[in-house]
């Protein structure tokens, strides 16, 4: 199974369909958000393409393929329009006899994770794939507002590797995991 990961679309119309074409032609099977889906927050500018209603109808016409979480900027508003859920601030799934623990990364990460975990977070808007003490930590970077000098990205997980990923394509961080 092919996983999809995005993190900090913050209502951009123009960028998550930019990420939905990277998502069909990578050919993934399912769709993890990791929070920020419409607002942008008070501390963020508008992102270019400033939609949430147009974000909405997009992420909901591929309902059956998403699992998500609430971000900092989520609300109970958003859940109101979106019709998937997405008000848990955390999740987890378990493939290739690994958890993946899914959080949007604000609020403290869970103690004891368990040796071959992957906890994957957005909120930084910074890609990050790194090993600590046996778990694997996973950020895909922003759709809409990266950080630092990065690009906007996504993030894949695909026979035993986490990529980080350009809306080119092209890989910017990559690791084969233990």
């Amino acid at each position: 199974m092919k996983l999809f990961f995005i993190s900090d679309i913050h209502g951009s119309k123009i960028y998550l369909e930019k990420v939905m074409e990277c998502f069909e032609k990578e050919g993934a099977d399912q769709i993890l958000i990791l929070g920020d889906q419409l607002y942008h927050g008070p501390r963020n500018p508008l992102p270019k393409g400033y939609d949430p209603q147009g974000v909405a109808e997009i992420l909901n016409s591929y309902k059956e393929r998403i699992v998500a979480v609430r971000g900092n900027c989520d609300s109970e508003v958003d859940q109101m329009i979106l019709e998937y859920p997405m008000m848990s601030d955390n999740s987890y799934l378990l493939l290739d006899g690994r958890k993946f623990f899914l959080a949007h990364g604000h609020m403290e990460q869970p103690k004891n994770l368990l040796r071959g975990c992957v906890y994957v977070q957005g909120h930084t808007h910074v890609p990050v794939i790194e090993e600590r003490n046996g778990v694997y930590f996973f950020n895909p970077g922003s759709v809409s507002l990266p950080k630092g000098l990065f690009e906007n990205s996504y993030g894949i997980y695909s026979e035993e590797t986490l990529f980080v990923k350009n809306f080119s394509g092209d890989t910017i961080l990559q690791k084969k995991l233990k």
